[in-house]
């Protein structure tokens, strides 16, 4: 039986890391007419410092990502990955594909 459109799903979206400065989202319409920003590529991420504070981070490398072991040699931001920033250590709380922005909590 022949898939209606309503029953298709998405294309996956996998956030990278952006080189140097260029970070890159977009606006996609989604069911209903509502939207949603997707990130495409991201180099900075919000961190929840400990005293309560959020502080805005650039991203060097990818630790790890127990979603998939293949993401941190791709470069992929998902939720649960590991983060070396500027600020130390974090892990991802948000949905990058999801949100547009990389929000996490510093862990080292």
């Amino acid at each position: 039986m022949k898939k209606k459109r309503s029953d298709l799903g998405g294309d996956p979206r996998k956030p990278k890391l952006a080189d140097a400065d260029k970070e890159d989202r977009e606006n996609v319409r989604i069911r209903g007419g509502s939207e949603k920003t997707v990130a495409h590529r991201v180099k900075f991420v919000n961190v929840s410092m400990p005293d309560g504070k959020t502080k805005k981070a650039a991203i060097k490398v990818i630790e790890d990502n127990p979603a998939n072991k293949d993401f941190r040699r791709e470069n992929v931001l998902s939720l649960g990955g590991v983060l070396d920033t500027d600020v130390g250590k974090v892990k991802i709380t948000s949905r990058p594909s999801q949100d547009g922005v990389v929000n996490a909590v510093l862990i080292k």
